[in-house]
Parts: C-alpha cells; sequence; structure tokens
C-alpha cells in the first residue's frame, strides 16, 4: 500500500475592522495581482497562526494589534481555495478604534477600508472569511 501526502502550506489571515469597514489590501502580486484581499500571509518556523496573523497585519498594512487581541473566525481549507496549491489558513478577527490609520506596506499596492456589506468579490475565498466574520459579529454569545 502507497501512501500518498499532500504538501500543505500553512497561512493567517485577518478581518480588521475599524466603524463598520474592513481593513483590504490591494494584491501586488500574483495570484489575483490587483484584486482585494484581506492581509495575512505565511505562518513562520517557530510562529503562532495567531501572532502570524498580527505580524501580517503590520506588515501589510502599518496596523499594530496585540495577537491576543485577535479573535478565531475559524479554519478555511477548502482544497482548491488557492491557484498555487494546498493552503490551509487561520482567520482571525480584530476590532480596532475609529482613528486608526492604514499605509500600503510589504506585500500590498494599497490599502482601503471597505464598508463590510460592499466586501465582494475578495481574491481566493476571502469573501467568505469576510462573511463569516460577520456573523460572528452580529452573532449573540
Amino acid at each position: 500500500m502507497t501512501e500518498t501526502f499532500e504538501s500543505i502550506r500553512y497561512t493567517a489571515d485577518v478581518v480588521c475592522i475599524r466603524d463598520g469597514a474592513v481593513l483590504l489590501i490591494e494584491r501586488g502580486w500574483p495570484p489575483h495581482k490587483g484584486q482585494l484581499a484581506l492581509p495575512g500571509g505565511h505562518v513562520d518556523p517557530g510562529e503562532t497562526s495567531r501572532t502570524a496573523a498580527a505580524r501580517e497585519l503590520l506588515e501589510e498594512t502599518g496596523v499594530h494589534v496585540d495577537p491576543w487581541d485577535l479573535s478565531l473566525i475559524g479554519i478555511f481549507d477548502t482544497p482548491e481555495r488557492d491557484p498555487r496549491g494546498r493552503y490551509v489558513t487561520v482567520a482571525y478577527l480584530v476590532t480596532v478604534p475609529a482613528d486608526t490609520t492604514a499605509t500600503a506596506g510589504d506585500d500590498a499596492a494599497a490599502v482601503s477600508w471597505t464598508p463590510l456589506e460592499n466586501a465582494r468579490d475578495l481574491a481566493f475565498d476571502h469573501t467568505d472569511i469576510v462573511t463569516s466574520a460577520r456573523y460572528r459579529l452580529h452573532a449573540p454569545f
């Protein structure tokens, strides 16, 4: 019996909310170059997904958050979610103060605060992640 193992890449994404708007980046590289997406990226060796999410948010948008302020939205692992291969992402939610500013950095060509209800047609499965975050924001505890 031959076992087959799939190469899986581990990433973290952030739904960052300010006054009902979500922070999106314009991707500066393929795949989906020029398309809007959530800030996020690879989890580095020795790093947790929570720490990676906070790091990627800072690198791509200049927004600093404490990793422990991030709330888990979920794990997104649909096999075809990324055209480069199998990527599994852990998505987090954070709300920042109304005066939080963001600037494009690292791999982002631009950043924008987009009303949550207008965050559609995003790269990868990021529209699904934002939708999940919206349910979490409005869910009773």
